[in-house]
Order: structure tokens, then C-alpha cells, then sequence
């Protein structure tokens, strides 16, 4: 059986031989001057193109005709079975998924569950369509598809865009990977990302509010009631501006006494970034408590478990600052947590350069502050506007006295 279809360059094609057994496609590649070339599978499943010496078409679709034909003579073998969705996670969770930080390989994991759960175990990766990609979007935004609780049951609360976004940026990274690495027969995991393309939800105006400062003080004065460790991380979180869990990993080594540095380690990163930054007074008189309290040195975790085995657990960071809130008779909401106080950090820098904000507070991008982390104020545009030249008036110049720089009309 043969085919011929088209009569432009850009899409002729002809077929030859039957799908799934011996098919032979023959098409032209417009990007490389029209040349002509033929496509097959080999005999593991692999496709393979091939580009042919000339440009006749006529003497191309005998040659299809030919290979179909002698592939269909040879004698029909069993191929392997497609690769699961179950069997690509596996394989991803065993070889990627270390690499990251541990609270992406919480995601990972928590992520993974959730799509087997939408398209099955047993599903092939290639099936997925956007039909399914789209039943996924709507069963996370009503709640209906959400990591499972304490007890084994999900937890049916709704979902923002932005975190959805973020489960199917994982999808769309696993099967990117699985078309780059191998199988261990000259082919890859995947032939190709059968999401690529697909819209990802999108929150036109994002809740990101900052800390305000009453509340801050007032979840400060009760952290003792809490425990002695959630002081602790609070005041690490409000003085850094770094991560809960960046902080919640760090080990007393990490502490530079001498210098009143800190060391942040690119393994507890989410984004891997290893660097340095001074403590403050009050983040430096706390540390130096908690370690008279613990006497832990070395290695040992600053946040230890009770059993001082191991790091704090996630969970208990989150049980900490539900109980300060009900402590301090404070509303809750989900906007409200730990990443706050990074916002915080941010908006209240915003007069340093942004270079130096970015070391400070961990991060790799200056345009992540600026979209994600700092917020207006009127206190700010206000001043801003005190300090504009008038029309008319005459231009400030800087003299230097006693090595400081002072304005002069």
C-alpha cells in the first residue's frame, strides 16, 4: 500500500508499507533546500530518517516501495512494551530527583503522585494530550486532586495558579529529560515531549503580601510560648530573608563566629546557590542563645529533632507558626507564612543596590525581586517625589566634607 499526499515542498509526502508493521514515509525537509529523505522504525521500536543522495521523487517512491517491501519479508518480532508513566517517575525519582534540594524533592515526589493519580499508572506518557493536561488544571483548582493528609485522605483545598504552574513545569522538565536520555538500546526514553506547547495557568494579579510589621512583633513576642527553636527561625527569617527551608538545614558549622558570617550551602538552596552574608546584631545575639541552650557544635543541626538525631521535621515549622498566630489572637491566612517575612526583607531593602539585595538574601536574579518580592509603598514615592528637582530650580551638586557627600544648590 502506498500513498502520495501533498504538492508543495513544505508538505509532500509519500507512504509505503502498513502502519505498525512495515510503513515507510518519504517527505521533503524544507530547511535544508528540499532534500528529500525517508523515515522507519527499526526493528526495536527506534525511528530513524535518512536522507537521500537525490532529488527525483519518482525514483524515491520506488525506493520506498522497495524498503517496505523488504521489511515486510522479515520475520515479526515482539517490542517491547511502551514505557509507563509509572516506570518514567521511577526512573526520574531515581536519578535526577537527588540532585535537587530536599524541598523540590518533596515536590517531586508529591507532584509525581498527583499526576498517576489524574492519568494512571499504566498510562503512556505519549497518550497525553491536552484534554488531559486541561482535566488536571481543573481537578487542582477545585480541590479535588491534592496531596493526601496525615491520615490518607487528600486534602480538598483549592489551589492557585501559580502552584499548579509549578506541578506542571515537573511534567513538562520529566518528559524534556526523557527525551535526552537513553534506554539502553541506542534510543531514548521518549521520542518527543507530548506536552510541549501546552498553555500553563497563569494568576493575573498574584496575592504576595509582605509581612507587616505589627504582626512580625507580635509573633515575636509570643515564640517563646512556642518554643525556643521557632524564635529562633522567626528572627532567622526576618534578619536573612532567606528561605525557611534553607534555615530550618543549617548546621552550627555553617556559622562563621569570627566574622559574623553565615554559609549558606547550595545543597539546602532551591536553586543550588552557595553563598555568604553577614548577620545582623539581633540575628547573631539569638544564635548565640540557642547554642548555650543546646550546646551542640560542629556539624550538628541548629534546628535538631527531639530525638537530636536529625533536622527539624518540615511539618513542625508550619504546627510553629500556626500556634504563634492563634497565640498572638492573629487571623490566618495562607499568604501569610513563612515567605512573607522574604518579602519583608525585600521591600524594607529597597533603597540598597540591587547586587548587593541578591547576595543578601540568596537570590540569583535581581528580576525576581523586582516581580515577585518588593512592593510599593506611598512613604517611598512620597520621599521620591520630595527629592525631584523642581522645573526652574537649579541643579543640586555634591561636595565632599569630611569625607561625606552633601547636597548643594
Amino acid at each position: 500500500m502506498a500513498k502520495s499526499t501533498g504538492s508543495h515542498a513544505s508538505t509532500w509526502s509519500y507512504k509505503a508499507g502498513e502502519r505498525g508493521r512495515n510503513r515507510v514515509r518519504l517527505s521533503v525537509d524544507p530547511k535544508r533546500g528540499g532534500r528529500l529523505f525517508v523515515e522507519f522504525r527499526e526493528r526495536d521500536g527506534r525511528k530513524v530518517r535518512q536522507y537521500l543522495s537525490h532529488t527525483n521523487r519518482e525514483r524515491a517512491k520506488q525506493d520506498a516501495d522497495a524498503m517496505a517491501a523488504a521489511f515486510g519479508q522479515e520475520p515479526t518480532i515482539e517490542r517491547n512494551d511502551p514505557l509507563t508513566l509509572q516506570a518514567l517517575f521511577d526512573i526520574y525519582v531515581r536519578e535526577v530527583t537527588p540532585t535537587k534540594a530536599e524541598g523540590t524533592r518533596y515536590h517531586d515526589r508529591s507532584a509525581m503522585q498527583l499526576f498517576l493519580r489524574c492519568f494512571g499508572t499504566d498510562r503512556n506518557p505519549l497518550t497525553i494530550g491536552l484534554r488531559e493536561w486541561q482535566r488536571f488544571i481543573l481537578q487542582r483548582r477545585s480541590g479535588n486532586l491534592a496531596p493526601k493528609g496525615p491520615q490518607g485522605t487528600p486534602r480538598k483545598t483549592k489551589i492557585g495558579d501559580r502552584q499548579i504552574a509549578y506541578d506542571l513545569k515537573l511534567l513538562l522538565s520529566i518528559f524534556n529529560w526523557a527525551t535526552l536520555a537513553g534506554d539502553g538500546k541506542g534510543g531514548a526514553l521518549l521520542e518527543r515531549n507530548p506536552c510541549k506547547g501546552f498553555p500553563l495557568p497563569t494568576e493575573t494579579r498574584p496575592r504576595r503580601p509582605r509581612m507587616p510589621d505589627d504582626r512580625y512583633q507580635r509573633m515575636l513576642a509570643v515564640a517563646d510560648a512556642v518554643h525556643a527553636d521557632f524564635r529562633l527561625a522567626l528572627v532567622l527569617a526576618h534578619e536573612t530573608g532567606h528561605r525557611v527551608s534553607s534555615i530550618r538545614q543549617l548546621r552550627w558549622s555553617d556559622i562563621l563566629w569570627d566574622r559574623k558570617l553565615v554559609c549558606w550551602r547550595g545543597e539546602t538552596d532551591k536553586e543550588g546557590n552557595h553563598h555568604l552574608t553577614p548577620l545582623s546584631e539581633a540575628a547573631s545575639r539569638c544564635l548565640t542563645e540557642n547554642r548555650r541552650r543546646t550546646t551542640a557544635i560542629g556539624n550538628a543541626f541548629v534546628f535538631q529533632n527531639d530525638r537530636g538525631d536529625d533536622v527539624r521535621e518540615r511539618c513542625r515549622f508550619r504546627s510553629w507558626w500556626l500556634r504563634s498566630e492563634k497565640l498572638a489572637n492573629l487571623d490566618h491566612d495562607d499568604h501569610w507564612g513563612w515567605h512573607s517575612l522574604r518579602r519583608k526583607f525585600a521591600t524594607e531593602l529597597k533603597d540598597i543596590p540591587l547586587k548587593d539585595l541578591c547576595d543578601l538574601g540568596g537570590w540569583r536574579s535581581p528580576q525576581t525581586i523586582l516581580t515577585c518580592y518588593q512592593e510599593s509603598d506611598e512613604e517611598t514615592m512620597r520621599r521620591a517625589l520630595l527629592n525631584r528637582r523642581p522645573i526652574g530650580a537649579p541643579e543640586r551638586r555634591m561636595e565632599s566634607r569630611n569625607g561625606e557627600q552633601i547636597a548643594q544648590s
